[in-house]
C-alpha cells in the first residue's frame, strides 16, 4: 500500500465525505486515496474564476475524474473582490463546502503546506498559536473562523509530503492540473516555496519535517494552556450585561501568569466573534494585562471593582 493511501486510510472517519478537489496534484491524490479506500464521496470543487481557461479547465477535468470514478460532482464558481483575495477566497471556500450534505470535510493540504504556513506566519510575526500552523482536523464545535457550519474537516495528507503525492500519482498514471498562479512571485506564499524553502535546504535538507515537528509540538503546548484556560473562564465569568462580558476582577488579576490570562480572554473574544484581524500581539499583551482601553473592533475593557467588563462600545 503506497504511503499516501496508508496516510488516508489511519485518518479516514465514518459516514459520507465531502472531498474538495482543485484539480491540483495534492488534492487529485486524495480524491484517488479517498475512492481506492471505498469511502462514500461527494467530489466538491470550485472555481474561483481567476485564470480564466484554466481555471475552466480545471473544472473540466475535476468533473471528469469523478465521472470515471462514478462520484456525485458538484461545483460552484465565486466572484472574488479586488482586495484581500486569498483571504475571501478561502472564507467563500469554506462557506460553500458547509453548505453541502456530508459528515465531513476533506482537503489535500500536505507536510510542505504546514512548513509554508509556518513559516510565513512567522515572517509576519506570531505567538505560539500561530506555530500550530493548519490543523489536521477540527470538529464543527471547535468553530474555526472559517468554517462555521455543521461538518468536521480533516487534512489526512498533512503527514505527507508533496513529493510522496507526486509518486503516488505517477504509480497510477493519474494526470493533474498545474496551476501557473503558483509560480506567480507576487505572492509570498509562492516566494517561500521557491526560494526560502530551497534555501533554508542547504542548512537542513529536512527541514519541511523540522517545521512540522514543531508546528505539533507548539500544538500540544496550546492544547495544554487551553485547557486550564478554558476551565478557568467558566470559573470567572459572570452573568452578561447584554452584549457585556463581566468577569470576577480580583480573580481574574490574580490568574497568573498574563499568558494564561491572555489566552482566557481571548477565547472569550473568538467565542463573541469579535473582530480579530485588526488584533495584533500587542493588543493581545495588553487585554493580557487587562489594560484598560479601546481595541480594533469597538471593543472596550474597562477594570470597575470588582470587576471587570469587556464588550462592544457604546455609541457616541
Amino acid at each position: 500500500m503506497h504511503r499516501v493511501v496508508r496516510a488516508v486510510r489511519e485518518t479516514l472517519p465514518t459516514g459520507r465525505g465531502v472531498v474538495a478537489v482543485s484539480g491540483g496534484a495534492d488534492s487529485v491524490a486524495l480524491l484517488r486515496a479517498l475512492h481506492d479506500l471505498n469511502a462514500d464521496l461527494t467530489v466538491a470543487h470550485v472555481n474561483h474564476q481567476l485564470r480564466g481557461e484554466e481555471s475552466d479547465a480545471d473544472e473540466a477535468l475535476v468533473e471528469a475524474l469523478a465521472k470515471n470514478l462514478n462520484l456525485p460532482f458538484v461545483a460552484t464558481r465565486i466572484t472574488l473582490p479586488a482586495v484581500n483575495v486569498e483571504a475571501a477566497a478561502r472564507r467563500m471556500r469554506y462557506e460553500w463546502l458547509q453548505s453541502l450534505e456530508g459528515d465531513w470535510i476533506a482537503t489535500g493540504h500536505t507536510a510542505d503546506d504546514q512548513a509554508e504556513t509556518v513559516l510565513h506566519r512567522i515572517i509576519r510575526g506570531t505567538g505560539i498559536a500561530g506555530l500550530r500552523g493548519i490543523r489536521a482536523e477540527y470538529a464543527p464545535t471547535q468553530r474555526p473562523p472559517l468554517a462555521r457550519g455543521g461538518l468536521s474537516v480533516i487534512r489526512p495528507l498533512l503527514n505527507v509530503t508533496r513529493a510522496h503525492v507526486i509518486d503516488y500519482l505517477n504509480s497510477i498514471n493519474q494526470n493533474y492540473c498545474i496551476d501557473t498562479s503558483n509560480a506567480d512571485p507576487r505572492y509570498t506564499r509562492n516566494r517561500i516555496r521557491h526560494e526560502l524553502i530551497p534555501l533554508l535546504k542547504t542548512f537542513n535538507p529536512k527541514v519541511v519535517n523540522a517545521l512540522n515537528a514543531l508546528s505539533c509540538q507548539a500544538d500540544a503546548y496550546e492544547r495544554h494552556i487551553l485547557y486550564f484556560a478554558r476551565e478557568k473562564l467558566e470559573e470567572l465569568e459572570l452573568p452578561r450585561a447584554g452584549a457585556t462580558l463581566i468577569f470576577k476582577g480580583r480573580d481574574l488579576d490574580q490568574f497568573t501568569p498574563s499568558l494564561l490570562r491572555r489566552e482566557l480572554l481571548r477565547l472569550a473574544w473568538l467565542r463573541e466573534g469579535w473582530p480579530t484581524g485588526d488584533m495584533t500581539f500587542k493588543h493581545w499583551q495588553r487585554l493580557g494585562r487587562l489594560t484598560q482601553g479601546d481595541y480594533p473592533g469597538g471593543i472596550r475593557l474597562v477594570s470597575a471593582p470588582p470587576v471587570v467588563r469587556i464588550g462592544p462600545r457604546s455609541p457616541v
